[in-house]
């Protein structure tokens, strides 16, 4: 037996004994899309104790992205004198007008980018030609699109914009914890990711203030579970704590360099988010001297529109209100190579891990989710 399986096996019997000592169900959130599809590929919802249960949340960057916004990407994408450029996720998202993959298809120019700085360098090279970067997603990647702002302000590169759909995560917390139809929350898996830009620091206001804990963890099987025996142990002794068990990764204070910029080019705003509406300064938009770089008022975008796709429930599945198997669409309409919604088009959204990934007896007879919330006690 390898160090690894044994390592899993010994942090999987410490669940369940934790479990054990709990007369009632459990739910923790596991906030970070990598966290979900992680934890599917490996089976964990299989192995989990009956009574601990994990709920997917907001955190795949697409899946989050409104529709309105998805739309206007696409509209942009389709103007003749625009080369839109993009992270590959972003091509599938349907919008009301079909999608970026379809748009390139029909000759707009749709470019797939690694970096925001790709896209700097092609509007240098392409000087009659506006090029705009759809910057999208957590604190994680919105350093990167600062940077680009930079690069292109210091090269003086006039036909590069960016449309900022960048999202913060701890509004979004505390949205949840909020929302009444939201299932009783006991903890918090946070995101890895983003927390090694924000620092582990931050979710102490969530503790003190709603008295949940917050656990930082890594992605391989250990890291998760150790996570969770950490949140479930602290359940056990009626106690709420700010763990950090990412230390590798995640410092108390984060990434200075990377907070200082997005302190200078962005300022905290108000985000449309998908199914979770308006969450006040949950957003990053262009502060006033960078204002030149926003696509939205260069082409003078309408305020977009937000409508959800015919019978698709993304929102309440982004949100940990519905499971991906309570859609009349999942797995039918609805599949990783004609999909509906955001949440089965991105590898991080929790519809595709469960289509991939998810246990059979889940998919085949799934307990009504509103049942499920019922059972967790406060």
């Amino acid at each position: 037996m390898s160090l690894t399986r044994a390592c899993t096996d010994s942090l999987l019997q410490c669940l369940r004994v934790a479990a054990k000592a709990i007369a009632h169900d459990v739910a923790f959130m596991e906030v970070c899309g990598t966290h979900t599809t992680s934890a599917f590929r490996c089976g964990l919802p299989s192995v989990m104790p009956p009574n601990v249960r994990l709920i997917s949340g907001p955190g795949c960057p697409v899946c989050v992205t409104s529709q309105g916004d998805i739309d206007r990407l696409i509209d942009l994408g389709s103007r003749r004198d625009v080369i839109l450029c993009t992270y590959g996720d972003m091509l599938r998202v349907p919008g009301r007008q079909g999608n970026l993959e379809n748009a390139r298809v029909h000759g707009s120019r749709i470019e797939v980018v690694y970096s925001s700085m790709d896209a700097v360098k092609l509007a240098r090279t392409q000087p009659d030609r506006e090029v705009v970067f759809a910057a999208v997603g957590f604190e994680t990647t919105a350093p990167a699109t600062a940077a680009a702002i930079c690069e292109a302000q210091r090269l003086n590169v006039k036909n590069f914009s960016v449309l900022a759909s960048h999202k913060r995560i701890i509004p979004a917390m505390r949205a949840l914890l909020t929302d009444g139809e939201i299932p009783r929350i006991k903890g918090f898996l946070c995101p890895g990711h983003v927390s090694v830009i924000i620092g582990s620091e931050v979710y102490q206001s969530i503790v003190d203030e709603f008295g949940v804990s917050c656990v930082v963890g890594g992605f391989e099987p250990p890291q998760l579970i150790s996570a969770l025996v950490c949140l479930t142990e602290l359940v056990v002794n009626n106690k709420t704590a700010l763990v950090n068990q990412y230390p590798e990764a995640v410092h108390a204070k984060g990434n200075r360099w990377a907070l200082a910029l997005l302190e200078q080019i962005f300022e905290p705003g108000d985000a449309r988010w998908r199914g979770m509406g308006n969450i006040p300064d949950s957003g990053l938009v262009l502060r006033r001297e960078y204002q030149r770089f926003d696509a939205a008022l260069r082409f003078n975008l309408p305020e977009p529109q937000e409508r959800e796709p015919a019978g698709c429930i993304c929102g309440k599945v982004i949100s940990g209100a519905a499971l991906p198997v309570q859609c009349k669409l999942f797995a039918r309409a609805c599949t990783p190579i004609s999909p509906i919604g955001p949440c089965m088009v991105s590898s991080e959204g929790t519809c595709s891990a469960w289509f991939k990934y998810g246990p059979s007896k889940q998919l085949k007879n799934p307990r009504s989710h509103s049942d499920e919330l019922l059972e967790v006690q406060s």
